[in-house]
């Protein structure tokens, strides 16, 4: 159990592993504050490699504080296309905003001011402070919590906040005051590389494998014990390609909820029939001249699963005062951040958004 496990006989061997096993990322050449919290926030949900070509665009364009606090919306959402969970770099640039405002455009080094910058949480303070200031800081993710109840072969449920507190508070007066940073990415990179999260753990290669509890105990399979989140909600939708020649009809979602003020492709909820499609086209006030199915497509959200039926429908030439947003498909591959969500029907457009940008 962690209560009554040894910590502090875990740091040194950890510390001899990390220097010749650390991976070469680039947020860890110069890890600024900065640097430090942009990679966190994309890193949370997302694999580390997806990351890379996110987090290189993302510095080109917004390459300190103060671009980020003020970057036009639009643009914002579209650097942040494909890493999903668009709330997370909206509330980065309130705080962006804050530091700008009241902290002398300059990340604060005290983990208790950290928390009070807007989409900042304890892990990500914690990491902002150890390892680009240096400071003391337990950064509890879920690689951390990990490696550390098979260590101490510790049955908890990592899935409640209590036991995170509990390890944030009893890791803490174990971290070295003088190789705080090290220790908290030694410990993210055991729990990523070694101590894997899916699959069995590279027991052999792992620092710590002569000290570990479950390793002894062959319960390495069953640690550490997570209760399954609840059933994701399911959403029916049809979605619609809309088009007058190469233009593409795109509409902007409301400023709150899922999702919020990015494009999208109009859609109806449920599975209506075709003549059902036809009639709301025409409602918005096209003339439709040929109606296709396209494939079925899903989404997975992480409390909502959307399924998808699609059709692309060509419509004449809407007049000038439509109202209605009819884009280039390169011009919306530039300006208009479309959710990861549509992929399987943005290909209808000729565009790739999201991770589909960089791949070859």
């Amino acid at each position: 159990m962690l209560d009554t496990y040894d910590l502090s006989q875990l740091v040194d061997p950890l510390l001899e592993w990390y220097p010749s096993h650390a991976r070469q990322l680039p947020w860890r050449k110069e890890p600024t504050p900065y640097h430090v919290w942009v990679s966190e926030i994309m890193l949370q949900q997302t694999r580390v490699e997806a990351v890379k070509p996110f987090y290189a665009r993302f510095m080109e364009a917004l390459p300190d504080v103060q671009a980020l606090a003020e970057c036009e919306m639009d643009r914002l959402l579209k650097l942040w296309e494909g890493l999903g969970y668009y709330n997370r770099v909206r509330n980065m640039q309130l705080a962006a905003q804050t530091i700008m405002r009241e902290y002398g455009g300059e990340i604060p080094a005290d983990y208790e001011e950290l928390l009070k910058l807007k989409g900042i949480g304890h892990y990500t303070a914690a990491a902002i402070a150890s390892i680009a200031y240096g400071r003391p800081a337990a950064a509890v993710d879920g690689n951390v919590l990990r490696i550390l109840m098979r260590v101490s072969e510790d049955p908890s449920d990592i899935a409640k906040q209590s036991v995170k507190t509990k390890v944030e508070q009893t890791l803490l007066p174990v971290i070295p005051r003088d190789r705080a940073g090290m220790f908290t990415q030694a410990m993210m990179e055991l729990g990523a590389t070694v101590c894997v999260p899916n699959g069995e753990p590279l027991c052999a290669e792992c620092p710590w494998q002569a000290l570990c509890l479950a390793h002894a105990g062959g319960t390495t399979g069953q640690i550490p014990v997570k209760t399954k989140a609840k059933a994701r909600r399911l959403e029916k939708k049809t979605v619609l390609v809309i088009r007058d020649g190469d233009r593409v009809l795109l509409q902007k979602r409301p400023q709150q909820g899922l999702l919020a003020g990015m494009y999208e492709f109009p859609y109806m909820e449920g599975y209506p029939s075709k003549k059902q499609v036809l009639d709301f086209v025409k409602e918005q006030g096209l003339s439709p001249i040929r109606i296709q199915k396209l494939p079925d497509a899903k989404h997975i959200f992480s409390h909502v699963e959307w399924q998808m039926r699609g059709y692309a429908v060509l419509v004449e030439e809407p007049g000038t005062g439509s109202g209605l947003l009819f884009v280039e498909p390169q011009i919306s591959e530039e300006q208009y951040a479309i959710p990861a969500a549509y992929a399987a029907y943005s290909r209808y457009m000729n565009i790739r958004i999201g991770q589909e940008k960089f791949l070859e």
